[in-house]
Parts: structure tokens; sequence; C-alpha cells
């Protein structure tokens, strides 16, 4: 059997286990719809355009957020999140990409 046939059957086992309760599904992580981008930002103690600049924004989009006029997306928000918690992991890892 394929590797694609051995993955398939192994995912429909899975789910009908989570079916029948004897699995737990595993965890989903859905960001909060909103988020105070301004709040994060100051924490920084960058400007909009450092801000947008340092974690791959646009300057445009940070400043719609602030302001609400936009929403993030929510792998935006997600980046919000992290950046928010742990500043530093993000920063080594954008810099370990770069």
């Amino acid at each position: 059997m394929s590797k694609l046939g051995e993955r398939l059957i192994r995912s429909a086992k899975e789910a009908r286990a989570i079916a029948r309760g004897k699995v737990k599904p595993p965890r989903e992580f859905v960001p909060p719809s909103s988020i105070d981008v301004a709040a994060i930002r100051k924490r920084s103690g960058l400007s909009q355009d450092m801000f947008a600049k340092r974690y791959g924004f646009s300057a445009a989009a940070v400043r719609d957020w602030e302001q609400q006029r936009r929403t993030p997306e929510a792998a935006a928000r997600t980046l919000l999140i992290v950046i928010e918690k742990e500043p530093a992991a993000v920063d080594r890892a954008l810099a370990a990409s770069s």
C-alpha cells in the first residue's frame, strides 16, 4: 500500500475513534476576534513604522488595526499574540530565518 493510502486509513481510524468518544480530538486554536494592537506595539516601545518593519507587517495595516478601520487576519492575530507574550522568541525566530 502507498504511504498516502496508509495515512488515509490512519486518519479514518482516528476520526472514528474521535466520533465514538474514545480519543479526544487534537487541540484547535482560534485566535480572539479582537486584539489591542496599539497596546501590544506600545509595550514593545516601537513606533508604528518600526513595529511593522520588525514583524513583517505593512505600516498601513498597523495604522488601520490601531484605528480599528480593519481587523488583522487570523494568522496576524496569532502572531500578535505571540509578540505580546514572547517577543524575544519571535525576534530569535525571525533573526534565524534571515
